[in-house]
């Protein structure tokens, strides 16, 4: 969760931003935001464990197999799916409300915040798109947490610890409480989204 809201500070600001504003390059920054998504999580895993280890350039803040590694790495590929999908989301209203934030000279940081306050309830949808991610991200997490007991093995990196071992019924039942959390997660949001939608145009 930490992962997905440093993603959605850092990615729904990138992609208002590349919805509302034209500049040279745009295009392309569009393309790399796509290509981004679909991340490969061991490549992630192992730029950062670079960075982190005690001959990288970050090796000093002592960060590799902790908590903090594993954010930073699920960070990196949640970002660009939340500043992806947030782009078009706001693309599309910004194209609806172009004619009345020109008429009345509206300011491109108050546009980003007005698109954003609007879109508010499609952009859940966003985040739970991240959720996803992150909550089934196993290389990233193994790769710069080590699994460490206690301390950095996670419900997907026990799952694949499990099956190595060929414990099959705790795997399936790891896998099983798994599903059940993100069904939960996703139904929880739902509620929420459909009363706030609810109460917002009644």
């Amino acid at each position: 969760l930490t992962a997905l809201l440093a993603s959605c500070l850092i990615g729904l600001p990138l992609g208002a931003l590349v919805a509302t504003c034209r500049f040279p390059g745009r295009s392309a920054v569009m393309v790399l935001m796509n290509a981004l998504m679909g991340l490969p999580p061991v490549v992630v895993g192992l730029i950062v464990y670079l960075q982190l280890s005690r001959t990288g350039p970050l090796g000093w803040m002592q960060l590799l197999y902790t908590p903090t590694a594993m954010i930073i790495a699920q960070t990196i590929l949640i970002t660009p799916i939340i500043a992806a999908l947030s782009r078009q989301v706001l693309e599309d209203l910004h194209a609806e409300y172009s004619e009345q934030f020109r008429s009345l000279n509206v300011p491109w940081r108050a546009e980003i915040a007005a698109l954003l306050w609007d879109g508010r309830f499609t952009l859940m949808t966003v985040a739970l798109a991240g959720f996803g991610r992150s909550i089934a991200e196993v290389g990233a997490v193994i790769i710069v947490g080590g699994n460490i007991d206690h301390l950095t093995r996670v419900m997907t990196t026990a799952i694949a610890l499990e099956t190595s071992k060929g414990d099959l019924p705790l795997a399936l039942a790891l896998g099983l409480v798994l599903l059940v959390i993100a069904l939960a997660v996703n139904a929880l949001v739902f509620v929420m989204r459909q009363t706030a939608v609810k109460f917002a145009y009644a």
